[in-house]
C-alpha cells in the first residue's frame, strides 16, 4: 500500500506564497479571456495586486524554518529573502511592460501570466530541499521564458533569441537530469540534507573513500552545468547577448534578474545544503594530523568554479567594453556580474577539518553564511541595479526596437536631466562606487573570498570591477558631455516606465546607505545552515 500523506502532513500553508502565486496564475489565464483587447492594463493591475499579495504572504518564511510535502520543499530566510528579490523584481517588469506591450504591438494578456509561472518557479527554487523540486523548479522558471523570448513574432531576431534559449535550455536541464541521477546513484536519496548526510557522516562517502565518489564528483559536475546555463556562466553563456537583444526588453530585464537569482538559488542550495564537504583523498589529507589540529582544504568542485567565476568576469567584462548596443552591452555585463556572485558560491567549498581524536574528524564549510549573505545581497543590489538601467533603455527604444545604441544617449542630461541622473546612478552602482547597493554586495562577496583564502580570485574581481568602469562610464559620458544626436523625445519614457525607474533608483540608493535593512532579513539564515550542516 502506498501511504499517501495527510493534508497536515503536507504541511502546503509553508509554501503558500508560491502555490497562491501558481493559482492564480491559472485564474488570470481564464479571466484574461473576458477582458477586451483594448483594455489589458487590468490584466496588468491584477498581476501586480497578486504579486503584492504573495510579498505580504512571503514575510512569515524569515521566521518559519519549517518543511513542507515530506520535507522536499523548505521555508526559511533563505527562501524568504529569494522570494523578496523576484517578486521586487517582477513588479517593476510589470510596470515596464504595459506600455511596451501596447506600442510594440504584442499586448497579449497571456504574456503577464508566462511572467508569474516564471516567478512561481524561481520560488520554488528558492525553497527546493530535495533535486526533484530544483528540477520541476528549473523548468517551470524556464519554460515560459523561451516563450516571452519569442514574443515579437513578427521579428526575426526575436524568434531566432527564443529557440536558441529552448535548444540549449533543454540541454543544460538534460545535463541538471543526469547530475542528479548520478548524485542519487551515489547517496541513495535526492533529499539535500540527507545527501549531506551521506557524505559528511563518519561512515559518509568522504571518510570512507568508497567508490560512490566519482559518481558523486560527475554528478556535481553536471549540476554545475547545467545551472551555469541559468546563470550565464563562461563557458555556457553563449545563448545570452542574442538572446537579450532580440527578446523584448521588459523580457531581456526579467530575464538578467529573475533567471539569475532562480539558478543561483537552485546552485546556492545544492551546494551549500548538499554537497559543501564533499572533499577527496580525504586519507591523504588527514594522514598526518595532530590532536586538536586544523587543516583547510578545498571541496572537490571549488576549483572549477574558481575557474569558471574567474573567466567568467573576464570575458563578460572585456567583451562589453567593445559593444555598441547598450542591451547587448548589458548582456554582457549581466555575464560578468554572474562572475561574482560565482565568487560567493566557490567560498563555500573552503572546509576546515579538525581532528578531534584518533579516528574521530570534524568536518566544518566554515565560510557558508558570510558566502550566502554576499550572494544574496548581491542579487538584490543588481535586481534594483539592473532594472533600473534597462528602464532608461525602455525610455529611449523606439517602436521598432532601434534607439538601444550608445550614441542615442549623447545630451541625455540636457533632454531629460531627471532619467540621465538615475541612470549615472545605475551605472556607477554597477560598478560597485560607494553609497550605491552595488558597493555592498561586492564588499560583501570580496570579504567572503578573501576569509576563504581566495586572494587572486578576489584580485581578479578588484581589476575587472575597475575594467568594467570603462564602459559603465562612457555611458555617463555620453549623457553629459556630449551633444544629442537625436531631437526626438523618448517615446518610451512613460509614467510606467518612469515609476519603474524611481522604484530601481529608492533601492539602489536604500540599500546602499542602510545595508543592514537587507543583512537583517538575513541573520537568521546562518543559524539555520548551521543546524542542517553541522
Amino acid at each position: 500500500m502506498i501511504d499517501v500523506p495527510s493534508f497536515a502532513e503536507l504541511n502546503l500553508e509553508v509554501a503558500l506564497p508560491g502555490i497562491f502565486l501558481a493559482l492564480f496564475t491559472t485564474v488570470l489565464l481564464i479571466v484574461d479571456l473576458f477582458i477586451p483587447k483594448d483594455r489589458k492594463i487590468t490584466t496588468a493591475h491584477l498581476t501586480i495586486g497578486a504579486l503584492v499579495v504573495a510579498f505580504v504572504l512571503n514575510l512569515p518564511a524569515f521566521n518559519a524554518g519549517e518543511t513542507a510535502m515530506n520535507e522536499m520543499f523548505i521555508a526559511d530566510a533563505f527562501a524568504g529573502f529569494v522570494n523578496m528579490i523576484v517578486i521586487t523584481g517582477a513588479i517593476i517588469t510589470v510596470l515596464l511592460s504595459v506600455d511596451y506591450m501596447k506600442r510594440s504591438g504584442i499586448e497579449h494578456g497571456e504574456f503577464y501570466s508566462l511572467l508569474l509561472f516564471s516567478v512561481s518557479g524561481i520560488m520554488f527554487m528558492g525553497s527546493a530541499n530535495d533535486l526533484i523540486v530544483v528540477f520541476i523548479a528549473l523548468e517551470l522558471l524556464s519554460i515560459p521564458l523561451y516563450v516571452m523570448a519569442a514574443l515579437r513574432h513578427d521579428d526575426v531576431k526575436s524568434e531566432e533569441s527564443g529557440i536558441k534559449y529552448f535548444i540549449l535550455g533543454a540541454f543544460a536541464s538534460a545535463f541538471f537530469v543526469y547530475g542528479a541521477a548520478l548524485i542519487y546513484g551515489a547517496t541513495g536519496t535526492t533529499n539535500l540534507p540527507e545527501i549531506f548526510r551521506a557524505i559528511a557522516g563518519a561512515d559518509g562517502i568522504v571518510a570512507t573513500e568508497n567508490s560512490a565518489m566519482i559518481y558523486l564528483v560527475i554528478g556535481a559536475a553536471m549540476v554545475i552545468v547545467a545551472l551555469g546555463f541559468k546563470v550565464a556562466a563562461v563557458p555556457f553563456h553563449m545563448w545570452t547577448p542574442d538572446v537579450y537583444e532580440g527578446a523584448p526588453t521588459p523580457v531581456t530585464a526579467f530575464m538578467s534578474v529573475g533567471a539569475k537569482a532562480g539558478g543561483f538559488a537552485g546552485l546556492l542550495r545544492v551546494m551549500i545544503i548538499g554537497l559543501p564537504l564533499l572533499v577527496v583523498n580525504f586519507g591523504d589529507a588527514v594522514e598526518t594530523m595532530a590532536i586538536g589540529e586544523t587543516i583547510t582544504v578545498p571541496s572537490a568542485w571549488q576549483t572549477a568554479l574558481w575557474l569558471i567565476a574567474a573567466a567568467t568576469m573576464i570575458f563578460g567584462n572585456f567583451i562589453a567594453i567593445s559593444q555598441t548596443n547598450v542591451k547587448r552591452m548589458l548582456a554582457y555585463s549581466s555575464i560578468a556580474h554572474a562572475g561574482y556572485i560565482l565568487m560567493a558560491v566557490a567560498a563555500v567549498g573552503t572546509v576546515q577539518i579538525t581532528k578531534v581524536a584518533e579516528n574521530d574528524y570534524t568536518m566544518v564549510a566554515v565560510y557558508a553564511e558570510s558566502a550566502l549573505n554576499g550572494a544574496l545581497v548581491y542579487l538584490l543590489a543588481y535586481t534594483f541595479t539592473n532594472l533600473g538601467a534597462f528602464a532608461v533603455v525602455m525610455s529611449l527604444e523606439n517602436n521598432d526596437g532601434s534607439g538601444t545604441m550608445l550614441d542615442d544617449f549623447n545630451g541625455l542630461s540636457k533632454r531629460h536631466p531627471l532619467t540621465a541622473a538615475m541612470m549615472a546612478f545605475f551605472m556607477l552602482s554597477l560598478i560597485g562606487v560607494p553609497t550605491t547597493a552595488g558597493f555592498i554586495g561586492k564588499f560583501l562577496i570580496f570579504d567572503a573570498a578573501i576569509q576563504a583564502g581566495l586572494i587572486p580570485l578576489t584580485i581578479i574581481g578588484v581589476l575587472t570591477s575597475a575594467v568594467s568602469a570603462y564602459y559603465y562610464v562612457r555611458i555617463i559620458v555620453n549623457m553629459y558631455l556630449k551633444d544629442a544626436a537625436v531631437t526626438d523625445e523618448a517615446v518610451g519614457l512613460t509614467p510606467y516606465v518612469n515609476y519603474a525607474t524611481i522604484v530601481a533608483f529608492a533601492g539602489t540608493l536604500i540599500f546602499g546607505l542602510f545595508p543592514m535593512l537587507a543583512l537583517d532579513l538575513l541573520a537568521s539564515s546562518g543559524a539555520q545552515i548551521a543546524t542542517l550542516l553541522f
